[in-house]
């Protein structure tokens, strides 16, 4: 009899235990029928801004300036940023990259941004340069910035600020909305 009392007692316990494991969670509240959460788009770490440029004529050779902070933001300073060096009265095409250099094997950006390109857009900045730059990509609906279209003038030095802009649901077009994933200032010449 005090075996099966005893018996008795683990089994009541073991329930227990397994109706207290089993509660639901009361402080989450479940979502609404039909309503999912978005997923978060956890930030990126941007080290390397790469351009790439080829002159639309043939003529001039191939060039690529690049900008790397192999530890992001902050800390240490950059561990290399070209110039911008163009041949004046000239056509270039050009595509941007963007990576994490600091994950093994680095990570391209740039796939990530192609992918979500309703939510980024490429700005690019030029102050006392001969230069103009227009995107030549597309979302459907607005400009995304990864390639572009640089038409150079005379000779000038000054700079080009390259901003990648995340605008998820607020997309219009414009630099003006949304939150800076990476911001770089190139010093630029044109020669």
């Amino acid at each position: 009899m005090k075996t099966i009392r005893n018996y008795s007692i683990v089994a009541i316990a073991l329930l227990t235990v397994f109706m207290v494991g089993c509660k639901k969670d009361e402080d989450t509240p479940a979502p609404a029928a039909g309503v999912t959460t978005p997923p978060t788009n956890d930030e990126e770490l941007i080290t390397s801004v790469i351009l790439s440029f080829v002159d639309t004529a043939g003529v001039q050779p191939s060039v690529q300036y690049a900008f790397r902070d192999p530890d992001g933001d902050g800390g240490n300073a950059p561990t290399q940023q070209d110039v911008i060096s163009l041949v004046a009265n000239t056509y270039y095409n050009a595509t941007i990259q963007i990576l994490n250099e600091a994950a093994s094997p680095s990570e391209d950006i740039t796939i990530e941004v192609q992918q979500e390109d309703d939510e980024h857009l490429f700005c690019y900045s030029i102050s006392n340069t001969n230069v103009s730059v227009t995107r030549t990509d597309s979302d459907g609906t607005y400009e995304v910035g990864i390639t572009t279209f640089w038409s150079t003038g005379a000779a000038a030095i000054g700079n080009t600020t390259v901003t990648l802009k995340h605008q998820p649901g607020v997309k219009d077009g414009t630099c003006a909305p949304g939150d800076t994933d990476v911001e770089v200032i190139f010093a630029t010449e044109i020669q």
